[in-house]
């Protein structure tokens, strides 16, 4: 992983994370419009629209330099082909954060979520003194989980009929990572 403070940019093997711009608007709701991608994150909308994401995108610059959340576009290192996001919260209060991701369909299995998931744990734990990072998901969705213990983070437990998502209650599984090098 390597981190440009300049360009607030993370790269790794094959990606790049960079902040959004307004003119991933467009490609973004087309991705996130999606109803498999909308089942398996916890706070997408449905329908996604172009203002959902222009509406998301505002934030980020703000929150960065506030930090208090870093939002990072996963792209394509040679050709800048959005793949999907990642985010992670910043609790600074208690040294910690939760992460969170989405990829589009089509650029799902080629490995783009747990690459990104590494680089931005490094990150938060190398340049945001980090001690613990977090990650949840639906127990519906093993495929995230596995991106979590790609990272080499430990289950950390089930919540039971944790979320409601579409009139359903869903569990949410808990992975978290400590921060080794402190």
């Amino acid at each position: 992983m390597i981190y440009s403070k300049t360009d607030r940019m993370i790269e790794t093997e094959r990606l790049r994370l960079r902040l959004f711009k307004k003119s991933d608007a467009k490609e973004i709701a087309l991705m996130c419009n999606n109803y498999n991608v909308y089942k398996s994150t916890l706070s997408l909308p449905n329908p996604y629209t172009i203002e959902c994401a222009l509406s998301w995108i505002e934030s980020h610059e703000e929150n960065f330099k506030e930090n208090s959340k870093y939002e990072f576009a996963i792209t394509d290192k040679v050709t800048g082909q959005l793949y999907g996001a990642i985010g992670i919260s910043n609790q600074k209060q208690f040294k910690h954060g939760e992460m969170g991701y989405w990829i589009a369909e089509a650029n799902w299995g080629n490995g783009y979520a747990s690459e990104a998931a590494k680089a931005v744990i490094e990150f938060v734990f190398k340049e945001k003194d980090f001690h613990r990072v977090y990650a949840r998901h639906f127990a519906s969705n093993p495929a995230s989980g596995k991106v979590m213990k790609n990272c080499r983070m430990l289950y950390e437990g089930t919540m039971k009929d944790h979320i409601v998502k579409n009139g359903r209650f869903e569990d949410i599984v808990l992975y978290g990572i400590i921060n080794s090098r402190k």
